[in-house]
Formats: C-alpha cells, structure tokens, sequence
C-alpha cells in the first residue's frame, strides 16, 4: 500500500489558490508580454508544445520516481479490481462522454465530436500527479496506467470509430468517419508517458545504487516532490498564457463545454469511488482506481482534433479547453477524496 496518509503542507493545502494564480499569471503574460506568448507559442513541433510538453513530463517524474516498481504485480493484490478499472476506463468512461456530448451539443457537432475524442482517450499521465496528491497507492496508479497505455494503442482507433461513425447514425444523428493514425497515439504514449517512466526509474535506480533505499526513501524523495507542484504551475501559466485571452473573449462557449466536462470529472469518480466501497477496496487502491477512472488524456485527444480538423476547429478548442478545466476540478476531487477516506475508512484500511 501507499505510505500512511501525509499532513498537508502549507502549500499542498492551498493547492487550489496556487492554481488560480498561475491561471491569472498567465492571462497577464498574453495581454502585457505578447512576446513571451509568441516565444511559447512558436517553440512547437510536429503539433507538440515543446514547453508544455516538458512541463507535463517532468511533474511527473517525482511521483514515478517514488514507485516502487518491484510491488506492481503484488500491489493490484484482487483481481476484480483491475477488471472493474478496465470497465470504468473502456466501456463506461467513453460512453458517459458520448451520452453528455449529445445531451449538451445536439445541434453543435464540432463540440460534440471534440468531446467523444476526449472521452475515448484514456488517462495514462496525469493521473500519477492527482493519485500522489491524494495518498493513493503509487503501484496500483502506475500498473494501471500501463494498462491503460497498452490499451490506448490499440483500442482508441476502434472506440472513434464506433463512437463517430456507428452510435450516432443508429440514434438519428449524422456519423463522422474519422481516420486515427496509429502513431498519433503511440506518440502521445512515448512522450507523455514513456519519457517520465524512463526518468523516474533512472533518478530512483541510481539514488538507491549510491545512497541505498533508505536515505532514497526518506530524504531523497522529499526533496525532490515539490518539483511536481512547481511543474504543475508552470505548465498551467504557459497554457493560459497561450489561449487564457482568447478563452476570455467567448466565456459562454467556454462555460457550455466546462459543464459536460465537470459533469463526467464527478460522476466518473464518486461512481469509481462508491463502486471501490462496495467491493470493499481499501482507500489507497480505491483512491487510485477513482482517479485513473475520471481522467483524460487531453494530449492524444488535441493531437488527433488538430491532425484531422485544424487548429482553429471547435474539435480542436474543446480539447484545448479541456485541461483548464480538468486541472482546478481534479485538484478539488484530490480534497474530496480525503474527505472521504475521513469518513469511510478506518486509519488500518486509508493506508
């Protein structure tokens, strides 16, 4: 299991404040150093920001680097719970989406088309920085992100299809046949997922080589966790910096897709939460499997948008609006989950 659940820090507990404030700070930086945004906007390649990219990594690498990679097998422990996990990521998850798109954009199929991209793209990053936030259990995190990731490979192709070209025809709506190319996906994988794996195996490999797994443990990986948070920040100030101003000039459009989004956020984890209840999961797992459920990979989703409809699409902008809403509302379940582990658990089964 994880370690015993951590006190708050001054910073962990004003965690949401932080987020604010990057969010303004980078809304200045495009209205009063427009050449600090076109600095950023311009540093791309192949549809990837090289900045965002780093940012989106390196948060990442603390949390893998406190992995204990040798009790991935023995930490997912019942195998009913990474069934139930596979369900919620695959059938449910996607569905949920698609459901919420055309309940919210019947008429809209630009929006429409941009959520069902979203809800189909599995979480396999990002997931590691909320489940460390909230003390879930670190093995059962990143064995379900590789899950997710072998997974991503070779389903998100099917799942759009089925999704944009089958499912709405049969319920009197107009299909979209989309064409994915199988290395957009395996793309977004290596760069999102497989460099931070790389570098957190590296930085605890050799940490415990020279040091031992002790003083790695204890006083290594302290130091070096606050690197997810500073990450974590900046990466949000480059991405308001980068579409903050021009999301401020259409905030209906902006709050019509923020809807649909919180709404699959929450529904998909207090669902994965209650269901980990009753099956009787302990929090760590349970708090895992909750989180991994309610994310996306925004990354694939903007990637395949951009590459079949454009930059400037309404697929491409509900992708694009996605992580500025999944960032503050999954910082907000991080809270809850705490709440909730208060509540439900007693201190031998929160970990």
């Amino acid at each position: 299991m994880s370690d015993s659940p951590k006190k708050l820090s001054f910073i962990d507990r004003y965690l949401t404040l932080w987020i604010f404030i990057s969010m303004g700070v980078g809304i200045a930086l495009a209205k009063w150093f427009p050449e600090f945004t076109n600095l950023i906007r311009n540093s791309e390649s192949n549809g990837t920001n090289i900045p965002i990219a780093i940012g989106l990594i390196f948060m990442m690498v603390p949390p893998l680097a406190k992995v204990n990679y040798k009790r991935i097998p023995k930490a997912f422990g019942r195998r009913d719970l990474i069934i139930y996990s596979l369900i919620l990521n695959w059938i449910i998850g996607p569905a949920l989406m698609f459901v919420l798109a055309i309940l919210f954009f019947p008429d809209q199929p630009e929006y429409r088309i941009g959520l069902i991209l979203i809800g189909v793209a599995r979480c396999i990053a990002m997931v590691l920085v909320w489940n460390d936030l909230a003390d879930g259990d670190r093995e059962v995190a990143t064995g379900l992100v590789a899950l997710n990731s072998i997974f991503q490979l070779f389903l998100y192709g099917s799942l759009a299809y089925f999704f944009l070209g089958i499912l709405p025809g049969v319920l009197g709506f107009s299909n979209f046949e989309i064409e994915v190319r199988y290395w957009d996906i395996a793309g977004s994988v290596l760069i999102y997922l497989g460099i931070p794996f790389a570098l957190g195996w590296i930085v605890r490999t050799l940490s415990i080589s020279i040091k031992g797994e002790e003083w790695t443990t204890n006083k290594f990986l302290p130091i070096i966790s606050p690197v997810t948070l500073i990450f974590l920040l900046l990466t949000i100030m480059i991405m308001f910096s980068l579409k903050g101003d021009s999301l401020l000039l259409v905030p209906f459009d902006i709050l019509k897709i923020a809807i649909p989004l919180l709404s699959y956020f929450i529904i998909m984890f207090f669902l994965s939460f209650g269901l980990g209840l009753l099956i009787k999961a302990d929090y760590p797992r349970n708090a895992a499997i909750s989180f991994t459920a309610a994310g996306n990979n925004f990354e694939l989703a903007i990637a395949v948008a951009i590459g079949t409809f454009g930059i400037s699409s309404g697929q491409a902008f509900v992708g694009i609006v996605g992580p500025l809403i999944e960032i503050p509302a999954l910082i907000l379940l991080v809270g809850i989950a705490k709440m909730l582990r208060s509540r439900f658990y007693s201190v031998e089964e929160a970990g």
